[in-house]
Formats: C-alpha cells, sequence, structure tokens
C-alpha cells in the first residue's frame, strides 16, 4: 500500500543506509560484541533492521528469533521466513504460547479470558526475555526495530519491544523506513504493508491509532520539527483538528514509556 510522501519527509536513501550501518558496525566493534539479535515479526521495521544489520556486519553475525504465539498471523510469518531467505539469516523459530499460558495462569486466567492488552503486553515482554537470553549466551547485543514515528506515539510495549542496546532506525519515521526498505530491496509487500504489531487477531495501528502512517508522520513532523500547534497543523495539513489533537496528546501522554522517571533527590 504504497502512498505518496511529501518532500519533507524524503530522504537520500543511498546515504542513510551507508551512516547507519557504519554506526552499527562501529557500535558493535566498540562493545566487543560477537554479533547481533533480532526479532523478525515480518513487519516493516524489522525487516528493514535485518538488511541493514546483514549489510554492516554480514549474514554470520547476525541471528533472527522468530517468537510466533497461538494468535499470531500466519502471514506474518510467512513475510518473516521471506525476508530470512532472501538475507541468508540465521533463524531460531520459538513458539511462545506456552510461556505466555504460564504467566496467564498464574492469576487464574487462560488465553481467551486474559485482558487483551495485557496479554498482548506479556507476549512482547516475553520476546524480549527470549531475546536477551540469546544475546547474553553468544556475547551480542539485542537490537531494537522501534522507529521515530512509534517512538514518539508510545505505540510500543514498555520494557518489551521497546527495550534494546541499541535503535539503528529511531531517529526516522516510519514513512523514511519505508522508503529505506525499498533502496535495501525489501519486498515491496512487506515494506508499505499496513502496520499492526500483531499481538492480538486482526490488531492494526490504523485503528488504534486513528489513521496510517502516511497521515500520522506529517502531522508528528509539523509538531515536533516545525514546534506548530494544533491548530496549524491541521490548517497546513487539511486534517481534522481532532485526529491533530490526539496524535499530540499521545505524544505527551506517553513521555513516561521514553524516559526513567526517579525519585526525588534525598533531604539533607
Amino acid at each position: 500500500m504504497r502512498y505518496r510522501v511529501p518532500e519533507y519527509l524524503l530522504i537520500d536513501s543511498r546515504r542513510t543506509a551507508e551512516v547507519l550501518e557504519s554506526f552499527l558496525r562501529g557500535y558493535v566493534e566498540a562493545s566487543g560484541a560477537s554479533g547481533v539479535v533480532l526479532g523478525l515479526s515480518g513487519g516493516t521495521d524489522s525487516s528493514v533492521l535485518a538488511a541493514l544489520a546483514v549489510r554492516a556486519l554480514g549474514p554470520e553475525r547476525v541471528v533472527a528469533l522468530v517468537m510466533p504465539d497461538s494468535e499470531s498471523s500466519y502471514q506474518s510469518l510467512r513475510d518473516a521466513e521471506e525476508v530470512a531467505r532472501l538475507l541468508d539469516l540465521r533463524v531460531l523459530k520459538v513458539d511462545i504460547t506456552g510461556g505466555v499460558e504460564f504467566v496467564l495462569r498464574s492469576f487464574g486466567d487462560g488465553y481467551a479470558t486474559a485482558p487483551r492488552v495485557a496479554k498482548g503486553n506479556v507476549k512482547a515482554r516475553l520476546r524480549m526475555v527470549l531475546l536477551y537470553y540469546l544475546a547474553n549466551k553468544y556475547n551480542m547485543l539485542v537490537l531494537g526495530s522501534s522507529d521515530k514515528s512509534e517512538w514518539l506515539l508510545g505505540y510500543f510495549t514498555k520494557w518489551g519491544d521497546g527495550a534494546a542496546d541499541v535503535y539503528p532506525l529511531l531517529n526516522l519515521y516510519k514513512t523514511q523506513v519505508r522508503l529505506l526498505g525499498d533502496y535495501l530491496g525489501v519486498p515491496g509487500h512487506i515494506c508499505w504493508k499496513p502496520s499492526t504489531p500483531d499481538l492480538w487477531p486482526g490488531q492494526r495501528a490504523a485503528d488504534e491509532l486513528g489513521a496510517d502512517y502516511d497521515v500520522i508522520d506529517p502531522i508528528l513532523y509539523h509538531y515536533v520539527e516545525l514546534r506548530l500547534d494544533v491548530g496549524e497543523i491541521s490548517r497546513r495539513l487539511g486534517v481534522e483538528e481532532s485526529l491533530v489533537r490526539s496524535i499530540v496528546g499521545r505524544v505527551l501522554s506517553s513521555e513516561h514509556k521514553r524516559r526513567m522517571v526517579v525519585g526525588p533527590p534525598p533531604v539533607k
């Protein structure tokens, strides 16, 4: 589902790729790590991240962990496997259903009865645990696939998919990640498909956020980069003021997910 990208969101994809590859290669070497591990979901961000990692380090130093559960989308799994084949990636597949069931049973819940969002966050956090176990076992770094759009919106699970050692894509809006993916050869049906965290059947980012990223990214750009107010953004973009206010509200209300909140200093 390609869409027209406004000029202010366009990037030099070749140069961006070179800079990110150099950054990632240098960071891994400086850390003394043997390589990197990432969760490969079949979505845009993890697929682009995998392509970058392979270019920066070579496929022999990149491990992809595919972690479906009983509610995961079959198409997402197929897309993850397609990306792994194209990149010649080492892939480990771990079904997390049993682990999620253990957590839910500990509180008297089951897959069908547990609160949907709470259960989805358990899935994301369990995947983080598996990634870090593998990283610790083989002296690797965990790569985070979050992009700037999701980070600003707080559209991630705290200490779940939001936890990593390094976040190569965090300065790129979702639209820019898609453009980078085009350059890196990520298949278009993966790179430009509708975004979903795939934490429960039928979940779609656009349904939860009120719009897709072709609308959200320009709003975020005008709010964060140009520092315009809600009314001016609505006027410039021709978007309903209520949607702009909702997106800006998400940025403000999710600040706690982007920084550690600490208590006051001791009293003397």
